[in-house]
């Protein structure tokens, strides 16, 4: 009943494109890491990007090459929905501000746990930015104990973490699909 579909950084896991799970003319697919990595740049210059998982590999890309940031990725073995294992890839975070990039947060555990293992790896500081910013529970309580200071999202679910406007890019696409 409808031709377009326009979302923020799909969780797709089994998929490739949204166009596999919403068959329509136009599927168009924005991301939050651009204007993220926007605000990384100004808050934290040459910040160290890191995703807590090689899901996450795409967004921190997108964000580093905009940049010119160094990234990596953790490996994540998830034990269930509350528990998983993280291993930090080979990186020298040692005096430097890393932030942990991806696109959603909802207990904060898998980010909490990357944070605590970069700050026992030396990282001066750990911040977090997210797209979608789900944050269940004491999600937020959990990361700032395990060490992370500032935590940004973009406003595509309202919190007060929101740092990031998607107004423009949503309005852009729009137009977009509306000139056909």
């Amino acid at each position: 009943l409808f031709d377009a579909v326009i979302t923020v950084d799909p969780h797709l896991h089994r998929i490739d494109r949204l166009e596999q799970a919403i068959p329509v003319p136009q599927a168009v697919v924005l991301s939050g890491a651009e204007p993220l990595a926007d605000l990384i740049a100004q808050r934290r210059p040459n910040a160290f990007l890191v995703g807590p998982d090689g899901e996450s590999a795409q967004w921190i890309a997108q964000a580093a090459t905009r940049h010119g940031f160094d990234h990596a990725v953790c490996t994540k073995v998830r034990h269930g929905d509350r528990h998983v294992a993280i291993e930090l890839p080979a990186l020298n975070a040692q005096g430097r501000a890393v932030v942990l990039l991806d696109d959603m947060a909802s207990t904060g555990r898998t980010l909490a746990l990357a944070a605590r293992l970069l700050l026992q790896a030396g990282a001066a500081s750990v911040d977090v930015a997210v797209t979608h910013a789900l944050f269940a529970g004491n999600a937020l309580q959990v990361l700032h104990e395990a060490g992370v200071g500032e935590v940004w999202s973009t406003d595509c679910i309202p919190h007060p973490s929101n740092a990031v406007a998607m107004a423009g890019p949503l309005a852009a696409a729009v137009q977009s699909v509306l000139r056909g």
